[in-house]
This record gives structure tokens, C-alpha cells and sequence, in this order.
């Protein structure tokens, strides 16, 4: 099945077609195509078309996320705190107009506000933070990356904790994601986890998905899509 539009679009179609033998592959078509990224087919869905014919169908993991909502899967990533809030306060008409300028402005809005805290629970030890990722993907939001280790091939997430209340803490994270360098600050904490739980009731989105406020529980689900992908993908 190819589906033309953005990471949310590939998301409910995920919902579909997890444990299926139908394999997917994605045409970019909205505002920051992660996963098209990813894979290295660009943002004109054209050209990915082209590309997209050498692609091969493999198995790879889902997320599946679990809470007062039911359970639902997630291909690229889920975030806990911070990134949710800005997800969730992206304005409709700015994202149609300006793209992942939204994000931005969104994200600008907050400079000035106290970062919650929420606490995560990995490997029976909880953490502190302002911040979770919760990755199968090392690109973030179109064009940067933070899960610099994970990969679609992978079993498990990589987890990136970002620590602190400050919004002037997380100004100089995002300038160093820009830099690719935030893995090495200190304040940032990279795990790798099979299953990850949000013990505070705090704003979580999927692919780039506002799903409300509350706490979850996550895992990885091997094998359960079919995915397109290009020969040498890794």
C-alpha cells in the first residue's frame, strides 16, 4: 500500500495494517515527513516515487503505546512533556500556511514558561526529566536529528532524556541538536529500552500526534509491519 501524506496520515494507516502481510511505503506529502526523510526519499513526493521502486518490503518493529485511551502504534516515535506541548499548541492555520515554521513558532511561545516535570521508568529506575523521546528513528522534525543511534532495523527505542526546568536549558539543547552534538551534554541522558513507562500524567504525542495528557506505558512490538525500504537502509 503506498500512502501519499504526512507522518500523521502514515500513522493511521499503521493502525491498519500492523501484523499484516500488506507492506507500506510512503509518498511525502505533509508538513515534516519524518519517516520519507529517514529514508532518504526527500520531501517531493515525485521524485520519491522514482525512488521508491528500488525499495524492498522488510519487517521491522512497532511502538505500541498504551493508556486511558486504549493502545495505539507509533512507527517513528513517541514524546513525553515538552515536544507534546508544543505539538499541541501548533496552530492549524500556521501549520497549512508556514509548515514547521509552526513548530518553531510554538515552541517560541514557550520560551518564557516553566518546563514541567514528569518522571520516566526504565529498567525499574525512574528518571526526572522535562523531555522524553522515545525513538525507532534519528530524525527529528524533517531536518535534525536527537535518536542518533536508532534505526527502523532495531528491536528497541532509543530513549533521549532531557533534564531541567529552565526554558533557557532547553534553548541551548535545541542549539545543539541544530549542531548535532546533544548527546553530549551534560543534562541529556541516551538509554536503549524495550519497554518505558510515563509515571506522571503528562502531554505525550505519537508521529507528530497530540494525544492528551496522562500516563503510559510503552513497548516494542517486533515484526509487525511490512515496510518499504531502500536496499541498503540502516
Amino acid at each position: 500500500m503506498l500512502v501519499l501524506g504526512g507522518d500523521g496520515t502514515v500513522n493511521e494507516v499503521v493502525q491498519g495494517l500492523a501484523h499484516s502481510n500488506v507492506p507500506l511505503g510512503v509518498l511525502p506529502g505533509g508538513t515534516a515527513n519524518v519517516l520519507a526523510m529517514e529514508l532518504k526519499l526527500g520531501s517531493r513526493s515525485e521524485a520519491a516515487a522514482r525512488r521508491l521502486v528500488a525499495f524492498e518490503p522488510r519487517p521491522v518493529a512497532l511502538g505500541r503505546i498504551t493508556g486511558n485511551f486504549g493502545s495505539r502504534y507509533f512507527l517513528l516515535m513517541a514524546g513525553a512533556g515538552l515536544d507534546a506541548n508544543i505539538v499541541y499548541e501548533v496552530s492549524a492555520g500556521l501549520k497549512n500556511a508556514a509548515g514547521k515554521l509552526a513548530y518553531w513558532a510554538a515552541g517560541l511561545s514557550r520560551f518564557f514558561k516553566h518546563v514541567e516535570q514528569l518522571e520516566v521508568r526504565i529498567d525499574d529506575q525512574v528518571h526526572q526529566c522535562g523531555f522524553a523521546l522515545i525513538s525507532r528513528v534519528r530524525n527529528y522534525g524533517g531536518d535534525l536529528e536527537i535518536a542518533t543511534g536508532a534505526s527502523l532495523h532495531d528491536d528497541d527505542f532509543e530513549v533521549v532524556l532531557f533534564e531541567g526546568s529552565h526554558p533557557l536549558r532547553y534553548a541551548w539543547y535545541m542549539l545543539n541538536v541544530a549542531a548535532r552534538r546533544v548527546q553530549r551534554l551534560p543534562g541529556v541522558r541516551v538509554l536503549r529500552a524495550h519497554h518505558v513507562e510515563i509515571l506522571t500524567e503528562a502531554p505525550v504525542q505519537i508521529d507528530g500526534e497530540y494525544l492528551g495528557r496522562q500516563a503510559v506505558s510503552i513497548d516494542i512490538v517486533p515484526g509487525a509491519l511490512n515496510l518499504l525500504l531502500p536496499p541498503k537502509h540502516g
